[in-house]
């Protein structure tokens, strides 16, 4: 359930319930984006160093900088958003959003994300375990200065873990496990 700090659980989430119990397919990264701190702009890399139980080098969650929980299992290593949810934000409502802007740390293509929570998968030779969504916040909208909170509902992405150590690269795979 999403809370006070989220969009209404009861909005039209705007992906098709089949479409998330399908084969959620193969995708690719497409960009890759971190900070050191909450409010300061995503900073785009073409790679990036991932260490299992704790994140991405030098973003907020790794350097403790971040909001986050001390639990280690809320995913909060490693944020995922699918671009083709930007794009559908930009074709619906009219908010466009640049690269980084959405707070995730890896922009994906071709792989549905909503699908993977509860399941293992890797990026490039990094795996990683999908722990939850990761629904917008009234952060995000604060720093953004623009209405997403409803239009991302259940679309701003995913949660993981990272469970073994290694590079992610634009371009990397990102496939299924289990």
């Amino acid at each position: 359930m999403i809370d006070t700090m989220h969009a209404d659980a009861a909005q039209d989430p705007g992906t098709d319930a089949l479409a998330e119990l399908a084969d959620p397919g193969q995708g690719r990264v497409e960009g890759i984006h971190i900070t050191s701190a909450r409010s300061l702009p995503m900073e785009s890399r073409e790679r990036v160093r991932a260490v299992a139980g704790v994140g991405l080098e030098e973003d907020r969650y790794f350097l403790r900088t971040g909001t986050y929980s001390d639990d280690d299992k809320d995913g909060r290593h490693v944020t995922l958003i699918e671009a083709e949810e930007i794009e559908a934000l930009a074709a619906g409502s009219g908010i466009v959003l640049a690269p980084g802007e959405t707070r995730r740390n890896i922009t994906t293509r071709g792989i549905r994300l909503n699908a993977l929570v509860g399941r293992r998968f890797r990026i490039g030779a990094v795996e990683c375990e999908a722990v939850q969504l990761c629904e917008p916040c009234q952060d995000l909208v604060d720093l953004l200065g623009k209405p997403v909170l409803r239009p991302l509902a259940h679309r701003a992405g995913l949660r993981a873990m990272i469970l073994t150590s290694g590079e992610i690269a634009i371009g990397d795979a990102v496939v299924v496990l289990a």
